[in-house]
């Protein structure tokens, strides 16, 4: 019966093309889009430093690390104060800048995914850490650097768990309103600091949105630890 269905021997056919071939485990380019990606072997990790990395949003947010060391310089020599609010200012709005870019031009790598955040925390948790020397007049005490950096190790940690393991905790609402009410209170500080700005007046305020800052960091970890713990909860 056999030989009436298949007149001639039948094979099976298992040329390479042919064959299953496992799934990428990185599959998507550094654009992350997928546009441009090149297949990858499962056992391959993709190198995070290529030509690709050479790129226009990288460059300035190695120019943002740049700034921030100047920065600290300037909050630790003193006497600078209006000059160093100017160029924290200038180090933030970069952090739009190079992330407007990489979006819109295709331009995100996984260089750029590493050490844009990076930046970003070195210039924040900084700027709290040299304003800590200067309490007095900045404003800036133990317990807001220790809920700053606290918090950010938390959430960081947590991220980076999460996303090993393949589900996406990007930043919320909440993170970013954060970030924006830190960099406020920063350059409220260093203007503070200033004797052509400073006065109690303008140090109440200040100091007002020092606490309000801290609060929404803390509000902030504990919203992600919630949507976190959530997410680490086993599935029914």
């Amino acid at each position: 019966m056999l030989g009436s269905i298949c007149d001639t021997p039948c094979r099976l056919d298992i040329s390479p093309q042919n064959t299953l071939q496992p799934a990428n485990k990185f599959p998507m380019s550094d654009s992350g889009d997928g546009t441009n990606s090149t297949p990858s072997t499962g056992s391959q990790m993709p190198d995070p430093v290529d030509r690709r990395s050479l790129n226009l949003p990288n460059l300035i947010t190695l120019s943002r690390l740049g700034l921030a060391i100047i920065l600290f310089w300037l909050i630790y020599v003193e006497g600078f104060w209006i000059t160093a609010a100017i160029l924290f200012v200038v180090a933030a709005a970069t952090d739009a800048i190079d992330g407007y870019i990489a979006r819109k031009y295709g331009q995100v790598t996984t260089l750029g995914r590493i050490l844009d955040p990076f930046v970003d925390k070195i210039i924040v948790c900084g700027a709290f850490v040299f304003l800590l020397e200067k309490k007095a007049d900045s404003g800036v005490n133990s317990w807001m650097v220790m809920s700053v950096i606290g918090r950010e190790m938390f959430v960081t940690g947590l991220r980076s768990f999460l996303e090993q393991s393949g589900q996406d905790f990007s930043a919320a609402l909440i993170g970013k309103a954060k970030m924006a009410l830190q960099c406020v209170a920063i350059t409220m500080s260093l203007l503070s600091l200033s004797p052509e700005v400073g006065s109690p007046t303008f140090n109440l305020y200040r100091d007002i949105v020092l606490w309000s800052a801290v609060a929404v960091t803390l509000y902030s970890g504990l919203t992600y630890a919630v949507r976190g713990f959530q997410m680490l909860r086993p599935k029914k």
